[in-house]
């Protein structure tokens, strides 16, 4: 029988809760192998001074693990530092590190040593500031990996919100929802519902642009002319798309009981509801990718590293929801 692949694991901004996070949760037994990708003496010196016992194993190419590690230890491959880190100061200089330790998860996915890869939070800032142009993992992995479309879906337990335009200003976005990107995106959607979530006929409610989805040409235009038009011609070959519909009223449990994902046309048309139902427990996911990256909700908190006064929850969830993909791709 052939031994599991194992999972990559990457802590992120060195100086932020993400070291934090990943010994934590070694504390306990996980169901799979898992991998992280980091300065072996940081996490030796984050978890003396968080007071705990963790055995970091040594790991890396040709010694990959092939079962979890026990409770109390996680393996390690060990990713040199640019400079020291002292918990909750930002320091350029490891810029190149955290690139280095994303760039290791994904080559990996790639080449089929890991099943996927689970990522903690970055700092874009400070990545900038040490020389890198950086706008975040998403688009990092999508040059890594050639993907010339990405989308991004947060989920928490009962929904799964994607966005047709991610981090634009509110200025612009009506003019970047085309036909050519709302099909895309919606495609790509559904082929990773499909695909790597197990759903063989997902059903996704389409969020409107305007208010009251422009109630029928009165607050604007693009449901008519962009949006439904987009939609007709995809349910023509078969996708369950119901909509557009206005997003103040499609976030109430008669819409999403039968629902599998909802396509928001924003940012923050879509997030601010799914972050108020779960935020703490919910996780990021990066469709499109040929590849699985799924990762935290949240950001560095760098005020709490070092601390322990912080939760894990949202990590435990972009573990198992990294988990189930893998095992709904494999069928």
């Amino acid at each position: 029988m052939q031994a599991p692949k194992p999972f990559a694991l990457t802590p992120g901004e060195p100086a932020g809760i993400g070291p934090d996070l990943c010994l934590l949760l070694s504390r306990e037994v996980q169901p799979h192998p898992l991998v992280a990708i980091a300065s072996r003496q940081m996490l030796a010196e984050r978890a003396a001074l968080l007071g705990l016992d963790i055995q970091l194993l040594e790991t890396g190419p040709g010694q990959w693990p092939q079962a979890p590690a026990p409770a109390g230890a996680l393996y390690v491959w060990d990713t040199p530092l640019g400079a020291p880190v002292q918990a909750g100061q930002l320091d350029p200089a490891n810029a190149g590190y955290v690139l280095q330790t994303l760039t290791r998860a994904g080559q990996g996915c790639l080449d089929g040593t890991f099943a996927g890869m689970i990522t903690a939070p970055v700092h874009k800032g400070v990545i900038n500031e040490g020389g890198v142009a950086f706008s975040g993992h998403t688009e990092f992995l999508a040059e890594l990996t050639h993907t010339p479309q990405v989308v991004m879906m947060l989920a928490t337990r009962g929904l799964r919100v994607a966005l047709v335009t991610t981090h634009l200003p509110l200025r612009e976005v009506a003019d970047a929802i085309t036909p050519e990107r709302l099909e895309r995106v919606a495609r790509i959607l559904h082929a990773d519902l499909r695909d790597k979530f197990g759903l063989a006929e997902p059903r996704i409610l389409v969020c409107g642009l305007n208010p009251h989805a422009g109630e029928g040409g009165h607050l604007g235009h693009e449901e008519i002319d962009v949006i439904e038009p987009t939609l007709e011609r995809l349910r023509a070959e078969g996708m369950q798309l119901v909509g557009p519909l206005p997003a103040d009223t499609l976030f109430t449990p008669k819409h999403l009981e039968h629902c599998d994902a909802v396509l928001a046309m924003y940012h923050d048309q879509g997030l601010p509801v799914l972050k108020y139902k779960g935020f703490g427990a919910a996780v990021n996911v990066t469709l499109g990718l040929p590849i699985i990256r799924t990762s935290v909700d949240h950001g560095t908190a760098l005020d709490l590293a070092g601390t322990a006064r912080i939760d894990g929850g949202s990590l435990q969830v972009a573990l198992e929801t990294a988990y189930q993909m893998a095992a709904a791709g494999s069928q």
